[in-house]
């Protein structure tokens, strides 16, 4: 496969943009829309999305469409045998994407299903980044995911490196509406956060990502005591249990708004907030691309020790196991995350807003 540095991206072509989930990914990738816009002033930039996720990108000022892809509603159509249905809803999303002429499509998830998707778009350019499961056989180049593992989305600035993209700036980006904003505004004056809070997001899909919710609550109550912010909730309708027992042990006035905010009225959220603390999850590094001063615990998971950003910083305590991933082998001890006590989170707190002791 030839040089990805010899396609020619002219001002205005069309190009598709294939990173499907999750929310943290998204938002890594982010940078890839501005240097595209720069490199094609007169082009149609898309993305190509799961709907949970697509409102992320709606409001971006240089995309000029998302294109949902149902893949969910696709699983179920397959496993409820109901394929005419789901060969329908395909041939629906290959003349929506035919339709737009795409010069090139980067499939920036490098699975076989990204790279089926990609396939579909009739793009003749196909660059795969990091493709695997077979997906690199239905891309008429691949790239490896390069770049600084230390730095925060590395292997999205090494692609557009590679691409000849300007790339000054790259920096992550997370936009929503008007009425999101709206959203944040009423509800910082409803729970009376307007004299400074502290968002917390504890939540991820994994267990090995998460740190143990009675230091949340111990944390959030010391956040309140020694900072003076009001600790603030955020999650997904799945965390609201998990929310519930912190926010109970917490035993200090704690806003519980896990499960009652969208995605981008999260971000409104975030982005009003004067502190971010949360693990390796989407919320937490919206934080990092909304200018927030923001602290994130990384235990199990590779950490961007280089986040970019003066006020941003990630805890890592690193073992011989570390990182394990998705195959832990402390028996659910999480001894990684363990490691971070709530006096060092504190302490990295305040020098990250400043407060003095």
């Amino acid at each position: 496969m030839s040089d990805p540095r010899t396609v020619q991206i002219r001002p205005d072509a069309h190009i598709l943009l294939v990173r499907l989930s999750a929310i943290g990914d998204i938002v890594f990738a982010s940078p890839l829309v501005g240097a595209l816009r720069r490199a094609c002033p007169e082009g149609h930039i898309a993305w190509l999305v799961q709907p949970e996720c697509s409102a992320l990108l709606d409001h971006h000022p240089d995309l000029d469409e998302t294109i949902v892809c149902p893949m969910g509603h696709w699983r179920r159509l397959w496993r409820e045998r109901r394929l005419r249905e789901l060969a329908a809803g395909i041939r629906a999303l290959r003349q929506t994407l035919r339709l737009r002429r795409f010069d090139l499509a980067l499939d920036l998830q490098g699975l076989l299903k990204s790279g089926l998707l990609t396939r579909l778009s009739g793009a003749p350019e196909r660059i795969g980044l990091g493709s695997r499961e077979g997906s690199q056989w239905l891309m008429t180049r691949t790239l490896p995911r390069g770049g600084d593992p230390r730095r925060i989305g590395s292997e999205y600035l090494y692609l557009a490196e590679q691409l000849g993209l300007p790339t000054d700036p790259f920096e992550m980006a997370v936009h929503y509406s008007a009425a999101d904003a709206s959203f944040a505004q009423e509800a910082a004056v409803r729970e009376r956060l307007t004299g400074g809070y502290v968002v917390l997001c504890p939540f991820t899909t994994r267990p090995q990502k998460h740190w143990f919710e009675e230091r949340w609550a111990t944390l959030a109550s010391r956040l309140g005591s020694d900072l003076g912010l009001v600790p603030v909730l955020l999650g997904g309708p799945s965390d609201q249990e998990a929310a519930r027992r912190i926010a109970d042990d917490a035993g200090c006035r704690l806003v519980n708004l896990a499960g009652h905010t969208s995605l981008t009225e999260a971000a409104a959220l975030i982005d009003g907030a004067d502190l971010l603390v949360g693990v390796d999850t989407g919320l937490g590094h919206m934080g990092i691309a909304l200018g927030i001063p923001s602290l994130l615990l990384f235990g199990s998971t590779c950490p961007y020790l280089e986040t970019t950003r003066a006020n941003a910083r990630v805890l890592y305590h690193p073992l011989p196991c570390s990182p394990c991933k998705r195959r832990p082998t402390c028996g659910g001890a999480f001894t990684c995350m363990r490691e971070i006590q709530v006096g060092e989170v504190l302490a990295a707190a305040r020098g990250l807003i400043g407060k003095v002791p």
